[in-house]
């Protein structure tokens, strides 16, 4: 999946961007191209942001 073909705003778990970006490195073979590379920094930062969001709702 690139990185337009992901909605702003959308909501994912953490869980469910954690896989994307397992299945994004399983894709890839362990080396990103530039393209996977934007991707994968696109999740990251979408996890951790659903990492924040899923720790304040515990609270």
């Amino acid at each position: 999946m690139s990185p337009d073909s992901m909605t702003p705003g959308s909501v994912r778990s953490a869980a469910d961007l954690n896989e994307q970006i397992r299945a994004l490195w399983m894709r890839a073979g362990g080396s990103l191209s530039a393209q996977e590379r934007a991707e994968y920094e696109l999740l990251v930062v979408k996890w951790a942001a659903a990492i924040r969001g899923e720790i304040i709702e515990a609270a």
